[in-house]
């Protein structure tokens, strides 16, 4: 039915290779592409080798994305690289007419900075070029946005506040390490904080903010307050909101480590000289770090994400809590990846699917809660995210 190319081969491509050819049904044929051709040769072996086939291209490059992209002919691709490449795999994607798909929004190299501007920027050529741009088809963003459709379909008339409250529990057993990719998360959670209220937003300091909640399946835990990119969005699409925050949850020793690598300098995102030699120090840093990729096996616990809302539905003031637990060791049975992995590559896929059945099919550049919530929540609870909800 579908012909789709993945680009890039790291933790939640591999999840996503795997749910692709467990629905084989829609995606016919998978191309899996990535700069280090050895990672798609790995994940090709993991799934077997007739089911998909690899590629190598360099994701920077628009020319040899444009090369691939009319050799593989996909009817979409899926960018499952760095958020640094989502510009130019979107214009690759423009330039060959071919539907696109990104789990988080771009990323400025240079810039500890991320916004969905440049994207969105994108919307009126690409419905000029009759195609679709899915943005954010991850977990936080992704099913955290489209949690939001949910509840402001089924039951709220007007939602006036979001809190977005993410629980990673699990123990990898390292001193200090990453869930995700080191210079992505490291310089999102050194950024200063932010949140939206009353038609404006207000800056903090980095985890100037902390609560305690209390996670179903996990317990209390601290939860600091990040700016994550989901926000930009559902400021635009929820009717009524008033303000719309984002909680994450850090133990002691991540803090620790965390700050004192800031304090000398390792987080730096600026070229300095070293021993005659340019480099980047939050690049270097990465080398020394753990691959998150390699993290599944000893990782243990379960992570918790989920979306708080408060409004009114018939004049009522309510409050509803919708949120999903997975646990880090059957992600790995299922998918030789850690659970943090899973919850985003699992809703890539269901977001690919839906678009290739033409459910959530429309030109242009748009966000998750701009499509139905229904058929999306559906597929969470057959693809391995079931979710739950009560009211508070």
């Amino acid at each position: 039915m579908a012909n789709i190319l993945i680009i890039g081969a790291g933790g939640v491509s591999r999840v996503v290779v795997y749910k692709c050819v467990q629905n084989r049904d829609i995606f016919t044929k998978i191309t899996l592409a990535s700069r280090t051709l050895s990672k798609c040769k790995l994940i090709q072996e993991e799934v077997g080798k007739d089911s998909i086939d690899i590629a190598q291209v360099d994701a920077d490059c628009v020319d040899e994305l444009v090369t691939l992209i009319e050799k593989v002919k996909p009817d979409m691709v899926l960018n499952i690289a760095l958020p640094f490449q989502d510009l130019t795999i979107m214009e690759a994607c423009l330039k060959t007419s071919v539907h696109y798909l990104d789990t988080a929004n771009y990323e400025h190299p240079d810039e500890a900075k991320f916004e969905y501007k440049e994207q969105w920027a994108f919307h009126q050529r690409y419905k000029k070029a009759e195609i679709m741009a899915l943005l954010g088809s991850g977990f936080d963003p992704g099913v955290t946005n489209v949690f939001c459709a949910y509840l402001q379909k089924h039951y709220f008339d007007k939602i006036e506040m979001i809190d977005i409250l993410d629980c990673n529990d699990g123990d990898h057993g390292y001193a200090f390490a990453t869930n995700f990719n080191p210079e992505i998360n490291l310089r999102e959670v050194s950024s200063k904080g932010k949140y939206w209220e009353n038609g404006e937003w207000i800056e903090t300091k980095p985890m100037e903010i902390k609560i305690s909640w209390d996670y179903p399946q996990i317990g209390k835990r601290d939860s600091y307050l990040l700016y994550h990119e989901e926000m930009e969005s559902l400021v635009k699409h929820i009717k009524g909101l008033k303000r719309v925050r984002f909680f994450m949850t850090f133990g002691e020793s991540y803090l620790t480590h965390m700050k004192c690598l800031e304090n000398v300098g390792m987080l730096g995102i600026k070229e300095i000289e070293h021993n005659g030699q340019k480099i980047i120090p939050i690049q270097f840093l990465k080398t020394l770090l753990p691959d998150p990729s390699t993290l599944g096996e000893r990782t243990k616990g379960k992570t918790n994400i989920g979306v708080v809302a408060t409004g009114l539905k018939d004049g009522v003031r309510k409050k509803i809590y919708i949120y999903n637990v997975c646990d880090h060791q059957e992600a790995f049975k299922e998918t030789k990846a850690q659970a943090v992995s899973y919850t985003t590559g699992v809703p890539a896929m269901i977001g690919a699917k839906l678009m290739m059945k033409n459910i959530w099919m429309q030109k242009g550049v748009l966000n998750m809660e701009q499509f139905d919530p229904d058929p999306f929540m559906e597929e969470l609870n057959i693809q391995g995210l079931p979710w739950f909800i009560k009211e508070l």
